[in-house]
């Protein structure tokens, strides 16, 4: 069977271009590996009208809502392969099975890099938090800690003081330059430069940062901007152009979402800078209608 489009991730994103192209009355195969960005959160916030959430329960919902539209399917399972094909598209997923449609949606999402501190992993998504807009009211007026990954890392500090008490961890960095210093203080960041060792706290929460001279620093929340990378290489293998964001590897798409490559759109934080649910799902409907109109246009 030949689709009009197939969908490559199924979280919200993947999901929401689904949703409008069945409202449209088009055939969708949705392929989606079950590994979900978001899945080390409790709690999904600033959703509009699901704020608190909980992001396995929102997605289930979703994909029962995407699954009664009688011209939706879903495939469990890894994209291996995709290609241009007898004007269309032809997938090819890790088990064999070739899939056949006119359009593709990327939307498999990212993957996160997180530094190799002990106790850091464990935490992340809880107590370690990348995002102050979907967790910071939650660790508001406690003591807050930004860990410098990278360069941006320094505009993360400055912005995270907005929610209460900061230090700026160098992790054994070096020092921002002399007007940054006078920025962070004016917004009465402190500055720790030497090295973290290890996180420590009960269960998922946060209690204290050990640092290599053996200090214990009372915190109860970590962000941490880590280095992401895409979750597939089909947009390479496609022929997408790929451009070098801040934080991660992002699809180059127009701003109906389409690629570089006709008849093949990317939606979610593969193809944005800034993540979140919202504006993924806002991606998702942006891309879905344009695969539709492209069909019918």
């Amino acid at each position: 069977m030949r689709h009009d489009a197939i969908i490559i991730g199924g979280s919200f994103a993947g999901l929401s271009a689904a949703m409008y192209l069945a409202r449209a009355r088009r055939t969708v195969r949705i392929v989606d590996a079950g590994r979900p960005r978001n899945r080390f959160a409790d709690r999904s916030h600033g959703f509009f009208a699901q704020d608190g959430s909980v992001p396995a329960a929102m997605l289930d919902a979703g994909r029962a809502q995407v699954a009664a539209y009688p011209t939706v399917s879903f495939t469990q399972g890894v994209v291996a392969d995709a290609t241009v094909a007898d004007d269309g598209f032809a997938v090819t997923l890790a088990g064999g099975e070739t899939l056949a449609a006119s359009r593709l949606v990327l939307a498999f999402g990212l993957s996160d890099d997180l530094p190799d501190i002990p106790g850091l992993r464990d935490r992340w998504g809880k107590s370690v938090i990348h995002c102050p807009y979907c967790h910071g009211y939650e660790f508001r007026d406690r003591n807050l800690g930004v860990l410098s990954t990278m360069p941006m890392s320094v505009h993360q500090a400055m912005l995270i003081a907005e929610w209460g008490p900061a230090t700026f961890y160098l992790n054994g960095g070096a020092l921002p330059d002399d007007a940054t210093l006078a920025e962070l203080e004016r917004r009465g960041v402190a500055i720790e430069t030497t090295a973290v060792r290890a996180l420590h706290g009960d269960g998922h929460g946060l209690s204290a940062i050990e640092l290599a001279d053996g200090r214990h620093c009372a915190i109860d929340a970590l962000y941490v901007g880590p280095r992401s990378r895409l979750n597939s290489d089909i947009a390479g293998r496609l022929g997408c152009a790929i451009d070098e964001g801040v934080m991660s590897p992002v699809i180059r798409t127009d701003d109906w979402k389409g690629t570089t490559v006709p008849g093949v759109f990317a939606a979610g934080d593969i193809a944005r800078g800034a993540h979140s649910v919202t504006w993924a799902s806002a991606d998702g409907v942006t891309a879905g209608v344009a695969a539709h109109r492209s069909l019918v246009f």
